[in-house]
């Protein structure tokens, strides 16, 4: 009787006599196969969240309509007319200074010659009012109408529990954040994180989670155990805020200055660092985000909704005021 038949493991390959048994495949395998469930995962969270925008952009499509017939209803005039009276004569037409402008900023990625592409520009930014216009008008009727939406986002149980967090555990509005400490957006999203803590003060709550991204960022992986390490000295933040605050510097040389420069128990810290010991927390965070549809950094999940990319303030402002609103309308 083989090993392989022993162990329950099935019998893959023979090699001169030797069996080659699948659980030894699996061993050899077990990076690429990682990489793959990881890519299994983000593909099943990207389906379930283009089928929820699909449905969301369908409703508020509908609505719009709605609102719109009733106001023209109201005004005893065609939909037509009511579209012309309250959008298109309010459309702004660009200068032609505003549409050179936006060509020179551009041009780079424009495929056609300047004298085709101006009048592209000039119809984008025609759009680009209408949209907003529509947009306006829109939100104002949304005022004057009862309009109740009952499509709930798509919220994902985030564990937080035992991870590095700051503010208050009971507060309205949870941000975990998918982070990568030698990923230059995250570094762009740092300043704005820190911006929306002094807004927000006790009504919201940072949680961070790793996600090195190994196949782009050489030294991240090391990074983020680093900063694990850190936090066994309960230094994660003072820690995580010098890695963005200098991602130039991130070898394993100096990881252990930062610890060094800035009092940590040192031989704690390199034995930490040199040992991978924090590598398998890493791998779970890495795992988790995948399952919640992460697929790059940074990626924070406002009370569990996904805001993907380096996002300005005002779109992470939006989001919080609106769980801010939700939490509210609930007591």
């Amino acid at each position: 009787m083989t090993v392989a038949a022993q162990s329950g493991s099935q019998k893959l390959g023979v090699v001169n006599g030797e069996v080659v048994s699948e659980e030894e495949v699996r061993e050899a395998a077990a990076h690429d196969l990682g990489e793959l469930e990881v890519k299994r995962l983000q593909a099943e969270a990207k389906y379930q969240q283009d089928k929820h925008d699909i449905l969301q952009k369908t409703l508020d499509g509908l609505i719009e309509d709605k609102l719109l017939q009733a106001e023209a209803e109201k005004r005893k005039v065609s939909l037509e007319e009511l579209v012309d009276t309250e959008i298109e004569k309010n459309v702004k037409s660009p200068t032609d200074a505003e549409v050179e402008k936006v060509y020179e900023q551009n041009k780079a990625r424009i495929p056609v010659s300047r004298e085709q592409a101006l009048p592209q520009v000039r119809a984008y930014l025609v759009d680009l009012s209408r949209n907003e216009v529509r947009e306006v008008f829109v939100s104002k009727l949304k005022k004057d109408y009862s309009v109740t939406s009952y499509l709930e986002p798509i919220r994902l149980e985030i564990p937080t529990t035992g991870f590095p967090s700051r503010g208050p555990a009971a507060a309205p509005v949870t941000i975990v954040e998918f982070s990568d400490f030698e990923c230059p957006f995250c570094g762009g999203l740092f300043p704005t994180l820190k911006e929306v803590e002094k807004a927000y003060g006790d009504k919201v709550r940072i949680v961070f989670r790793q996600f090195p991204l190994t196949a782009i960022h050489p030294h991240a992986q090391k990074a983020a155990e680093a900063s694990l390490c850190a936090n066994e000295q309960q230094h994660f933040w003072e820690f995580h805020d010098s890695l963005f605050g200098n991602q130039r510097e991130l070898t394993v040389d100096a990881l252990k200055r930062r610890a060094q420069d800035m009092k940590l128990d040192t031989a704690a810290f390199n034995a930490c660092l040199d040992s991978s010991k924090t590598a398998d927390a890493i791998t779970k965070d890495i795992t988790e985000g995948a399952r919640a549809g992460v697929t790059g950094t940074p990626a924070m999940f406002i009370n569990g909704r996904l805001l993907s990319g380096n996002q300005p303030y005002a779109g992470i402002a939006e989001l919080i005021e609106d769980e801010l609103q939700r939490s509210r309308a609930s007591k």
